[in-house]
């Protein structure tokens, strides 16, 4: 992959112990974009001492940190990735090079736990339901909805993703079945999070979440913007 061709976004609040481990493991050549969503932890300035670009988003939410992020990248493949040190950015090399190759258009990492604890009880049965409703929905057969994840960048803006909260994952999958997308998973290591989780770390942020997912299996059938109109607007739904 060519230098500059990748742009990982790293939505990220509070996560200054993990970053140093986190940035360090970006490919050579690809540009991390921290996107900072109202850390007090110095968080900010600690990315851009190790050479990341950083993108304030002011409005809290994950979704909302993601597309910040989607909408500043500017390379040909945008990546995702969480801040907190449980997956390794690292690993993304191959995916992006099977979307390159024309293997897949979106490939997701399916994550499997290294050590006791990392993927608490409630948070995996929460995600194996959502991976049963998800397949009622679109059809496809995956086991996980995790955060690390590789795509072409101009066909992410053609879904014209809408949600700002806990469901932004989740709709970028179900708008990618309607599209027509090959989504298709690969195992990545699940490491112990820096941190406490901002979702599933609380029951305040599961209900959150759940609420949000449901939201977006309960949208109608997407249909795919014409070619040449990508969304450009951070709009909150």
């Amino acid at each position: 992959m060519t230098e500059n061709s990748v742009d990982v976004v790293l939505p990220c609040l509070n996560e200054a112990e993990a970053l140093p481990w986190v940035l360090a493991r970006i490919p050579a050549g690809w540009r991390a974009l921290v996107v900072d969503n109202g850390s007090t932890d110095g968080s900010a300035d600690i990315a851009r001492s190790l050479g990341a670009t950083v993108v304030p988003e002011s409005r809290r939410g994950f979704g909302a940190a993601c597309h910040a992020g989607l909408l500043a990248a500017e390379a040909d493949y945008v990546c995702f990735c969480d801040c907190d040190a449980s997956l390794d950015p690292g690993l993304l090399s191959g995916f992006v090079d099977a979307v390159a190759a024309g293997e897949a258009d979106l490939v997701l990492g399916r994550r499997r736990p290294q050590a006791r604890g990392a993927w608490p009880a409630h948070a995996r049965a929460g995600n194996f339901a959502l991976s049963r409703m998800l397949r009622r929905r679109t059809g496809l057969r995956l086991h996980d909805l995790g955060p690390l994840r590789a795509m072409r960048r101009e066909e992410l803006l053609r879904l014209e993703l809408t949600d700002r909260r806990s469901g932004y994952p989740l709709q970028m999958v179900v708008r990618a079945s309607d599209a027509g997308w090959r989504v298709r998973e690969e195992d990545v290591p699940y490491l112990p999070r820096s941190g406490k989780s901002k979702v599933t770390g609380t029951w305040r942020g599961t209900w959150h979440a759940v609420r949000d997912m449901r939201a977006v299996l309960a949208e109608p059938t997407y249909v795919p913007a014409a070619p040449g109109r990508a969304e450009r607007s951070g709009g909150a739904r």
